[in-house]
Formats: C-alpha cells, structure tokens, sequence
C-alpha cells in the first residue's frame, strides 16, 4: 500500500552490484518505503485524496472512519481505515472496491468480500443476517500465551458484556 503514496522527502541509495550496469550510480526514491519516518502520514494522506474524490468525508469524532450520503441519500455508507486495512459498510461494497481498484487509483486489493476476520475479530452473521462479531481466536491464543508462560491453563472466569436479552442497538 505505502507503495502508492509519494515522499516528499529525499531519499536516495548508491546502488550496489546487484544493480549490474547502474553500480554506483545514486538512485533517488520518488515513492514512499516502508519504515520511513513518515511513510505512515504519506500513505494516509494518499488514501484521504483518493476518498475524499470519491465524495468520502472523515468523522469528526474519529477521523479514520469516512463517510458518506448513499446515492439515494437514504443510507450512510462507511470505510473504516486501519493502516492499510478497509472494513466496507454499505449495501454495495462492490462499487467501492471497483473504483479503488481501477483508474485512476490502481490500488492492488486483496482479500475482498464478506468480511469474516479483521483487525483479530471474527465476523459471522445469524440466521436472520444479523452481524455479529466474536474474538475466540484472540482468546485462544491468549490461553496459549498464558500456558506458555505459566505452564498451566488459567482458571475460568465467566463474564457478560451485555445483559441476557439487551439490544444494544
């Protein structure tokens, strides 16, 4: 992803042997690398370009979570941005990753569709298509973690977030 985004500051290497005939010469970076200083704010300031051209605004409680008016402006669509990781609300996330995927843009998107895992929570949905969201695989290689260190499983603890019965919606 960093890959698309531009640096504004000058980097530069002498290339090695491994260059074969351009050995010695200075080569200069016009594209951001990973580990730079500031290649996280380039990247962020390529993708903030490429949504707010998409008619994206950020929220103002949290400015990594853009949204907009649906095109029957009955709906909120949603991209929740993490890094380089998007989490698409909206009826047609197709639409988006299209439009992400081709000119001008040509971002290379991997891992499209229902969303089943991200950012270590699993998503699954009920009969009925309610969303529902879980963190077993978190808490497992908690336990794991636990054992490694301690040699033994910790002791079982039972708590609720929510009360029997509560919709929190």
């Amino acid at each position: 992803a960093y890959l698309k985004s531009y640096t504004l500051e000058k980097v530069y290497i002498v290339a090695g042997p491994e260059f074969g005939e351009l050995k010695d010469h200075i080569l200069v970076f016009a594209k951001v690398l990973y580990g730079l200083k500031l290649s996280g704010q380039r990247w962020h300031d390529c993708l903030h370009d490429c949504l707010t051209n998409l008619g994206f605004t950020p929220c103002k409680a949290e400015p990594d979570i853009w949204m907009r008016k649906s095109e029957n402006g009955n709906k909120w669509e949603y991209i929740a941005v993490y890094v380089d990781d998007l989490a698409l609300a909206m009826e047609d996330p197709q639409s988006i990753i299209d439009a992400l995927s081709s000119s001008p843009y040509n971002f290379k998107l991997k891992g499209s569709g229902e969303i089943s895992f991200h950012l270590g929570m699993e998503f699954t949905r009920d009969p009925d298509g309610t969303l529902c969201l879980g963190s077993s695989k978190y808490i497992e290689k908690m336990v794991e973690t636990y054992m490694r260190h301690f040699g033994k499983k910790p002791s079982q603890v039972v708590t609720s977030l929510i009360e029997k019965g509560d919709h929190p919606e």
